[in-house]
């Protein structure tokens, strides 16, 4: 099975442990408790924990985790997320953004590299105009 980035449908591959299509997923996650000061790190933490321990692909940056797997996996390590605040009594947000992409995987490390060989291309071609 081959797959082409620029596609607008992909066939989607089956998952062999499950026998379920896989639906790999990329999703930015942030969690907070609300009304609890201005200091939400220790509250945040507490999310992030759960994101890391589900051992799925992930990178924390200052405003969101980013999160890789099947589509599935991912809506469950965002409910597990918010529960670690909820069930302790907190008013919770949950801000959840996918990109639902079949047949692609890796898409944490290879996204970036992607725009990174477009800008290194661009900055190329920038220079070779001004050297002309």
């Amino acid at each position: 099975m081959t797959f082409d980035r620029n596609a607008v449908r992909q066939e989607v591959p089956i998952d062999p442990k499950t026998g379920k299509p896989y639906l790999n997923t990329v999703a930015a996650i942030q969690v907070s408790a609300n009304g609890v000061g201005s200091e939400v790190s220790p509250y945040v933490s507490q999310a992030i924990e759960v994101i890391r321990e589900s051992g799925l692909p992930q990178e924390t940056n200052a405003l969101f985790t980013n999160v890789e797997g099947d589509l599935d996996e991912v809506l469950r390590v965002a409910g597990d997320a918010a529960k670690k605040l909820a069930e302790q009594g907190y008013r919770t947000s949950l801000v959840l953004h996918m990109d639902i992409r079949p047949g692609f995987t890796g898409q944490l490390t290879e996204k970036p590299k992607l725009v990174d060989e477009i800008l290194a291309a661009k900055h190329r071609q920038d220079e070779k105009a001004d050297a002309e």
